[in-house]
């Protein structure tokens, strides 16, 4: 009995072989200024897209937006809603979110915004981290289905 199973669990090296590789493209970010980055702004593949993190910096400006946690979250989630734009797709799309807090206590006014643009509600992690890039209060990246 165990002898079946296991010949029937085999796969062979020839249907291992014949599987397609999954095709990744790397992309630059869709701004001009943002070119340069050490990283992509987008990771695609067949199903999904890997955004890198949104600090609530306005990009057109260079600098982080003024008014405390609710504005750079508010600015971090239009900078992922352009870059799933620039990629056909959408905040509706998004299936995973990861949020770093600077501080903890900022949850619930980060929540309070954050819920306004995800009311399918992807799954999420959230956690606290000192020393965020550039200073910020929140950091967020997400992964949605194409």
């Amino acid at each position: 009995m165990l002898l079946l199973y296991l010949t029937s669990c085999q796969t062979s090296q020839s249907e291992v072989n014949t599987k397609k590789p999954t095709n990744i493209t790397f992309h630059k970010s869709h701004l001009p200024q943002r070119q340069n980055t050490p990283f992509s702004a987008a990771v695609e593949t067949e199903n999904l897209l890997f955004l890198a993190g949104q600090i609530g910096k306005d990009h057109t400006k260079g600098v982080l937006v003024e008014g405390g946690i609710k504005a750079e979250t508010k600015q971090a989630i239009e900078n992922i809603k352009a870059v799933l734009e620039q990629h056909n797709s959408s905040l509706d799309r998004v299936v995973k979110c990861t949020v770093i807090l600077a501080d903890i206590n900022d949850f619930k006014e980060f929540n309070s915004v954050y819920v306004r643009y995800f009311p399918n509600k992807p799954a999420r992690t959230t956690f606290a981290a000192g020393g965020l890039a550039a200073n910020a209060k929140i950091e967020i990246d997400v992964i949605a289905a194409k």
